[in-house]
């Protein structure tokens, strides 16, 4: 009996492992199809992960549309021109991908490496920002650099789970849209936790041969 109740609890602990995303996801789709807010809107997303992670919130679409309101203000100018960045680089690797010759390879995929770089960093943003809600945009950028070039492999986890996301998630209805933002941002705040856990006792340390 008690065997069964443990099962059973472990199995609904599984449950919110997919369905707290899937709502989160669902939030932060809803919100970007202004297009234009798809930032305020990613950071929303995680910040209603990190409100589900750390306090046990379990309204996550509300407290998604509740985090929006203040990145909206805040993150507005900064996803406008990441936008246009994006349609850029869209309309570049139209262009090469029609074009032949060693020059347009290499220019392809260099437009590939920039969109890959642009991805990780607009990602690491919106982890800076839901950890850090009170902050400003300056300092979340500051800090998604760190967080998202400091360490190779930290870099390339984070861009191996937003490429992976909507590939292992397409066979679930609506999948990529419910996961593939939501995935990449819950393991960018695991990320964050496992970076502060690392850099706080070599803190404690270089406080300590201070005094």
């Amino acid at each position: 009996m008690a065997g069964g109740r443990r099962w059973s609890g472990r199995l609904l602990r599984g449950l919110e492992f997919v369905a707290y995303p899937a709502t989160a996801g669902a939030a932060g789709a809803l919100l970007a199809v202004g297009i234009v807010t798809w930032l305020p809107a990613l950071a929303a997303t995680a910040r209603g992960l990190q409100d589900w992670r750390t306090d046990g919130e379990t309204r996550l679409f509300r407290a998604v549309l509740r985090a929006f309101a203040r990145y909206r203000r805040t993150l507005l100018p900064h996803s406008a021109t990441g936008l246009a960045a994006a349609v850029l680089l869209a309309a570049n690797l139209y262009f090469l991908s029609g074009r032949t010759g060693l020059a347009a390879f290499a220019l392809f995929f260099g437009q590939v490496g920039i969109l890959a770089l642009f991805v990780l960093y607009h990602l690491a943003v919106a982890v800076c920002a839901a950890r850090d809600p009170d902050g400003t945009p300056a300092r979340w950028r500051r800090a998604a650099l760190a967080f998202a070039f400091g360490a190779p492999s930290r870099g390339l986890g984070l861009l191996a789970t937003a490429a992976a996301a909507p590939i292992l998630t397409v066979v679930l209805p609506l999948g990529p849209i419910l996961f593939g933002a939501s995935i990449p941002l819950l393991y960018g705040l695991y990320l964050a936790d496992r970076l502060d856990a690392d850099t706080a006792p070599r803190a404690r340390t270089r406080q300590g041969s201070t005094r």
